[in-house]
């Protein structure tokens, strides 16, 4: 939203909310207010409609962006295990864009790290490596 990239994300959060309410089932109306959320640090609520989002079944490329999206909000919130998932199912997904996947197995070893599996994050940080250079 232009508005959003301008740093109205209060009217943002407003108008998709309106959104919602009249298309309850719009995933990218869901996905747009979650965005707005999170840039403002609104979190819990963004993770909120991220998980909604995905419910109601967003796109490939915006559902892969929203799991990036919420595991890092998770990991704000101190949701470990839940931003191991979300980068997880990145990776189950298996994108093509390698600049994403790659990201999703350094965000996981940083997951990893913090919960004190550190054989766990080097795999994936050689994972990333190995991304890298193909």
């Amino acid at each position: 939203m232009l508005k959003d990239a301008l740093g109205a994300y209060r009217g943002g959060i407003h108008e998709t909310t309106r959104v919602i309410g009249m298309r309850p089932d719009s995933a990218d109306a869901w996905n747009d207010r979650a965005n707005a959320r999170n840039c403002l640090g609104n979190f819990s609520e963004a993770v909120s409609d991220y998980t909604r989002a995905l419910e109601l079944g967003l796109r490939f490329r915006e559902a892969l962006t929203a799991l990036g999206n919420r595991g890092l909000a998770r990991i704000v919130l101190g949701d470990l295990d839940g931003a191991h998932d979300d980068f997880s199912e990145i990776i189950l997904r298996k994108p093509t864009n390698k600049l994403l996947l790659r990201s999703a197995f350094v965000q996981r070893a940083s997951v990893k790290e913090k919960k004190g599996d550190s054989e766990g994050a080097a795999a994936d940080r050689n994972m990333a490596v190995m991304l890298s250079v193909r």
